[in-house]
This record gives C-alpha cells, structure tokens and sequence, in this order.
C-alpha cells in the first residue's frame, strides 16, 4: 500500500513539472532574455533633463540676430554613496562634498531666478510693442497734430520699455551671481585634485574624490551655458530698448506733426554716437564748389511753416538704405544780394534755418556725427536754402 503511495506521489509531481520548460526554472547561460516575468528599473529623475529654449520676444524683437537653442539642465545632485573612511583626506572629501551640494542648490536657484525674469521681460517687450502698433497704426491713416490721445499711448509705451530696462538691471545683477558660482566651480575642483596628492589616503577616499570630481566638471559645465544664455539674453534685450528708445523718439516727432514718417534713421546706420555741437561755422571754401556738387534735398524757405519733414526723411532713409555708412553736409545758403547789412541779416536767418533742419534730422534719429554744417552766400540763388549733401 505504502508503494502505491509513492508511485502516485511521483507520478504527480511529473505531472507538474511537465507544465513547465526548464529555461523556465532556470537562469539563461546563453545572453539570451529569460521568458519568465522581467523587472524593468525605471530611469532616476536625475537623468530627466530640464529644457529652456532661448527664444526671441513675440511681436518685434530684435530683428537683425539670429537666436540659437541652447538648453540649460538641472544639476544632478552628488550621488549619496559617500561613507565616511575616518581619515583626515576623508574629511576633507565630506567638506568637498558640502560645498557641491551648496553649489549645486544655487545653481539650481539660478536657473529658476532666470526663467522668472527672461519670462517677465517677454510680457514686457509684448506690452510696449502693442501700444507702439497701435500709435503707429492710428498715424499711418491719419491724424492730427499733437493727438492727446497718442501722447498718452506714448507715455504708456515708454513706462513700459523703462520695464524692460528694470528687466535688463535683474538679468545683469544675476549674471553677475552666476558669474561668482563659476568662481567657486574652479576653486572647487582645483581643491578636489589637490587632495589626490594628500598622504594617508585609502581607496575609498579616492572613490569619493573621483565621484565629486565629475560631479564638479558637470555643474562647471551647466554653469557655463547659464552664463551663455543670460548673455545671450541680456545682450538681445538691451539691444532691443536701445532701438526703440530711438523708434520712440521718431514716434514723438510724429504725433506732434500728426503725420507717420517711419523708423528711426539711426537703426539703419547701426550704432549712437555722442552729442556734438550744432554751431554752424562759415566756410569760404564752399563759395567755389557749392554748385560743382549735386545735393539729394534742397529745403527753400521762401514761405512761413515751410513742410519739409517728410520729404526729408524719405530721402535720407533712401540713401542709408543703399549705403549705411553714408554721411551729410548740411549747408545753409543766402543770396549774395543788397547792402552788406541786408547779406549778414539774410545769412543769420538761413543759419536758423538749418538749426531748425538740424533739430528735425535729430529728431529722427540721425546720428549728429554723421552730419557737418557750414554756410555761405551765393548769388545763384534767390531765397535762402539748405541743400544736403551725401557723401
């Protein structure tokens, strides 16, 4: 009876195992993957990479630069397998590490700081361009002179560039932050190289110092395309208020003739240059050679609120158009007729004339190192002039 037992016993357990492959039971030798139940490891958050894109303001950013990606990720943290040896190059791995840590947390704040700003100085940009398209817009179909209600648009577009200027002091103020980061990054991984010349080490020691060590080179790493981008950044914003400071002033120009002439000159010629004086010397010389030179605008003033803005400014941003670098002579003219005493007067009034040409040239935007002035008489004329001349 006990026999009949274990035959059934065995014949059952065979059974079983039929059920099953060996491969089954068994760990594969042969590379290949077991065909049981696998468990997938999930990637460490640390691997995920945090994106941000530098990408231009919406709505009339800088136009002439070309913005690239870049992309400015999180630093990882230092790995949390650091024992400690009881060793003095031991302890100074764990104060290494200390200071990785507080170099890795601000870099972390950094970015974040960034984000905020490069993101407030976005809506700013947003907020100005509108209300310029809206004054440009309203004076392109026609307006009249000194509109109240553009002048207060124009208030409200200039508050919101000086935004953009508080924007660009914060974007500054926290390059100059990553900056002394990027600092501490090199004295901390010169400290970590000197430590592997420190006596009374074990391997342990030098585990943890290689581990900080790449630690250190990673963040140095992320902290040099912070850098970049803010510069990047900055750079961008600045040489976007500095435009539209200039875009404004022509604004202003406009409202108060009611009429749009178009963007400052200065954009076209690519720089601001500094302040000159608009005192107009004689110049004897130019009594021979004022009629051998063609000039691109002759003003005559031969009647009170003569209008001449337009046509000047269509002329002058035809010529930087074709040639930026161009330069002008202004030159005020008076007949060379009547009594000495009639000349000098009527030469007076054609050097006002050209303060007043002078302050409109300034007015939309033109360098005043580009201009030179003089004046003259001549008997070829009948009225007095300003006649500009390229060059």
């Amino acid at each position: 009876m006990a026999s009949f037992r274990s035959i059934t016993y065995v014949s059952a357990a065979a059974l079983l195992l039929t059920g099953c492959s060996m491969g089954d039971i068994w760990p594969s030798l042969t590379g290949d993957e077991p065909s049981g139940q696998q468990i997938v490891i999930a990637a460490s958050e640390i691997d995920e990479a945090a994106d941000v894109i530098f990408d231009e303001p919406e709505n009339n950013p800088p136009r002439s630069e070309p913005v690239r990606a870049q992309t400015i990720q999180e630093p990882d943290g230092l790995i949390n397998s650091v024992s400690r040896t009881g060793t003095y190059v031991g302890s100074k791995v764990q104060q290494q590490r200390v200071e990785l840590e507080t170099l890795q947390s601000s870099i972390g704040t950094r970015r974040a700081q960034y984000v905020v700003v490069r993101n407030t100085a976005r809506q700013n940009a947003q907020s100005y361009y509108a209300t310029a398209a809206a004054i440009t817009a309203r004076l392109q179909v026609g307006s009249t002179p000194g509109n109240p209600i553009l002048s207060s648009q124009w208030n409200a577009a200039q508050s919101e560039l000086d935004r953009l200027l508080t924007d660009i002091a914060a974007l500054n103020s926290l390059g100059n932050q990553v900056a002394a980061d990027s600092a501490m990054a090199a004295y901390l991984l010169e400290s970590v190289r000197a430590t592997y010349g420190l006596q009374g080490a074990v391997d342990e020691d030098h585990r943890q110092l290689a581990l900080i060590e790449d630690e250190t080179n990673r963040t140095v790493v992320l902290i040099n395309r912070l850098l970049g981008g803010l510069r990047e950044t900055t750079d961008r914003y600045t040489n976007y208020v500095n435009s539209e400071r200039r875009n404004l002033t022509t604004l202003a120009l406009a409202i108060k003739n009611g009429e749009y002439l178009g963007p400052s000159l200065s954009n076209q010629t690519g720089y601001i240059p500094p302040l000159k004086s608009n005192a107009i010397p004689h110049s004897t010389e130019l009594d021979e050679t004022i009629d051998e030179r063609r000039p691109i605008i002759v003003i005559r003033f031969d009647r009170q609120n003569v209008e001449f803005k337009q046509a000047l400014y269509s002329t002058l941003s035809a010529v930087l158009e074709r040639r930026p670098q161009s330069a002008f002579d202004l030159v005020a003219i008076a007949p060379n007729q009547g009594t000495p005493a009639e000349v000098a007067l009527a030469s007076n009034t054609a050097k006002g004339h050209a303060q007043t040409v002078m302050r409109a040239l300034a007015e939309m935007g033109l360098p005043s190192d580009r201009i030179s002035l003089a004046s003259t008489t001549s008997s070829s004329v009948q009225t007095n002039e300003v006649r500009i001349y390229a060059r």
